[in-house]
């Protein structure tokens, strides 16, 4: 099998692959045209976000027998129309569940009780302790829209914290030991602290509003580490500033570029950078250094396992 790389990933991911017999070429270089031109060439694609895998590029792809995106969400991606082809498609979200749900654990802990500020004012030789005085997880309730691997991973890495954990997923039956599974209305009544876990899809886009926001009977933290479009974020600098929402942690943001390797600025980030209520970081929950070998060995192996179940 002939297979285009065109992210750059874990070197073993493409060496892996080449080890077991599968032609691999990389380029990370060429334009959504230029990969138009030659995608008829190849049975497979790896790729992260770079360009957008539309039905015009699959039209092309006359050849192609999967799609395999290093990573979880599957957005950039015309996934209906790929399968209409008879493309399998691949992706990674066991991977890097556990980065995120520590990076999500350390930016609420880093929010709650204002390390970031507190260690800002200490290097200017600011000395203040009731003013930042901190707010504890124990006796709090974590609510998780989405109950999938990174829903599942942070829920288990809250335990020992004293809270409890609830979730919202469209899938029924899928709650456990971490988190019991409840009503939209019952995140809506008991949540102190908002965690979104979900795909971006068209029921998803802007799903954290005004409306949704106002529906919270208590002032609520909220922290996103899924799609910055999950989240209408004037919105919720509307609310930050009324103290509706206490804090946010953000990892996304929904100005990112389609590659997530840059970012638009406006107004509305600036304000979220200058606010002490607010923790952000540049999309990189789920980016540590295991989550990036355990991508690539887990789409080594779901290729071959493509490959194997196609004979």
């Amino acid at each position: 099998m002939k297979i285009l790389s065109i992210d750059k990933n874990h070197p073993k991911l493409n060496e892996n692959l080449r080890k077991k017999s599968f032609e691999v070429e990389e380029d990370y270089l060429s334009s959504y045209d230029e990969i138009l031109a030659i995608i008829s060439q190849y049975d497979g694609l790896i790729l992260r976000s770079r360009i957008p895998i539309d039905e015009n590029l699959l039209e092309k792809a006359t050849n192609l027998k999967f799609i395999a995106r290093v990573g979880a969400g599957m957005e950039n991606i015309d996934c209906e129309f790929a399968q209409s082809k008879n493309i399998f498609l691949i992706n990674s979200p066991e991977g890097n569940a556990d980065s995120l749900a520590e990076h999500a654990v350390g930016m609420l802990l880093c929010l709650m009780h204002k390390i970031r500020i507190s260690d800002r004012e200490v290097r200017k030789n600011i000395w203040l302790r009731e003013e930042n005085r901190g707010d504890e997880l124990l006796g709090k309730t974590v609510g998780l829209l989405g109950y999938g691997n990174m829903g599942k991973a942070f829920a288990k890495r809250l335990q020992g914290f004293g809270v409890e954990v609830i979730c919202y997923d469209i899938e029924e039956n899928v709650g456990d030991d971490y988190a019991k599974q409840v009503s939209l209305v019952q995140i809506f009544a008991e949540t102190d602290i908002l965690s979104i876990h979900l795909p971006l899809t068209e029921n998803t886009f802007y799903i954290i509003d005004n409306e949704f926001i106002n529906n919270f009977k208590k002032n609520i933290y909220i922290l996103n580490t899924a799609r910055g479009k999950n989240v209408k974020t004037n919105d919720v600098i509307e609310n930050l500033k009324s103290g509706k929402i206490i804090g946010a942690c953000l990892d996304v943001l929904e100005y990112e570029q389609s590659s997530f390797e840059n970012i638009d600025h406006n107004t509305d980030l600036q304000y979220l950078k200058q606010s002490d209520n607010v923790i952000l970081t540049p999309h990189i929950a789920g980016w540590s250094v295991q989550s990036n070998e355990k991508m690539a060995n887990i789409i080594v192996d779901k290729i071959c396992k493509f490959v194997e179940n196609s004979r």
